[in-house]
């Protein structure tokens, strides 16, 4: 089922506390100044904080309408047998819940069913299989069906796949009947490897969500730093990145914002989802989302070689 996707949206990884934790009023004031900004789609997931996103995000669109909610399926939120009350993944949260790897029909039902909990929602707009990278067979026979059975009770609107590959989507794409996928880190200035996916999609009609498009931080400022696939960035793709820096300089834009721009080059790429934490940073990327990009950067960029990313 085709659905109306707006250029950009707002990531929920970081409401979850993902690497350091962010305050209630915060979170809040970030999800208001997405509103503000225009933003209509909001992304979330359980993994992202033991179920803190959804309920943060839950409760700052629960007076609102018109825009569109995707979470996520793949990871049951249950008690923890034991340990110290801290997370064990990324996330900066405290609790008695751990993370359970279930496919199945049954637990992608349940799965759905505490996310609308959390979210105080009666359906939501978008179902992604999430991270299914070592149980791609089972969800294929399994969490697909059941999300389409979903799809067809209207409690989702669409329904794909959200992984940080490649290859495992383009087996979603060729053998079930999705209609969306996230793909994450493998569409950017850095990293063109995903392009075989988004080829198929763009024939087959699956709308595409890229995000990760800072490959992880490195593409966040203008001067390249940080970390690329969430660890430390190699000193050969901190140099490439510094390049392409040098060149958008020279067409007045920044890294970041050819950053953002790239990837909705691609024919099957609707819409790009960018994370944030503060109100600043939605405003900021809101702002450049809305400038255009000269058609002359990316053909000095092919010209020198800095589009040919595979990793």
């Amino acid at each position: 089922m085709a659905i109306d996707l707006p250029l950009h949206g707002l990531g929920g990884a970081p409401l979850g506390n993902l690497y350091d934790t962010v305050a209630e009023e915060q979170a809040r004031a970030t999800v208001d100044a997405a509103w503000e900004s225009g933003v209509r789609l909001y992304d979330t997931a359980p993994h992202y904080g033991l179920g803190l996103s959804e309920r943060r995000m839950g409760a700052a669109l629960a007076d609102r309408s018109g825009y569109l909610l995707s979470t996520k399926v793949g990871r049951l939120l249950r008690p923890k047998a034991s340990g110290n009350g801290r997370d064990d993944d990324v996330f900066e949260v405290s609790g008695d819940l751990e993370r359970v790897w279930d496919f199945s029909r049954d637990g992608v039902r349940a799965s759905l069913d505490d996310s609308l909990a959390r979210l105080g929602l009666p359906a939501v707009d978008i179902a992604l299989i999430h991270d299914p990278d070592d149980h791609v067979d089972q969800a294929i026979a399994e969490a697909y069906p059941a999300l389409a059975e979903l799809r067809d009770e209207g409690r989702v609107r669409a329904i794909g796949v959200g992984m940080n590959q490649w290859q495992a989507p383009l087996r979603f794409v060729r053998e079930t009947g999705i209609d969306v996928v996230m793909l994450a880190g493998r569409y950017t200035l850095l990293d063109q490897s995903g392009l075989p996916l988004l080829d198929e999609c763009a024939e087959r009609g699956v709308q595409v969500l890229a995000a990760g498009v800072f490959n992880s931080g490195i593409l966040a400022t203008h001067e390249p730093s940080g970390t690329y696939n969430y660890l430390p960035a190699p000193e050969d793709l901190l140099a490439r990145a510094a390049r392409i820096a040098r060149v958008c300089e020279r067409h007045d834009v920044t890294l970041p914002h050819a950053a953002m721009a790239f990837p909705l080059r691609h024919p099957a790429i609707s819409t790009i989802v960018l994370g944030a934490r503060t109100a600043e940073e939605v405003t900021r990327n809101a702002e450049l989302c809305s400038r255009p990009v000269p058609e002359e950067l990316w053909a000095e960029l092919e010209s020198e070689g800095l589009l040919a990313g595979k990793s």
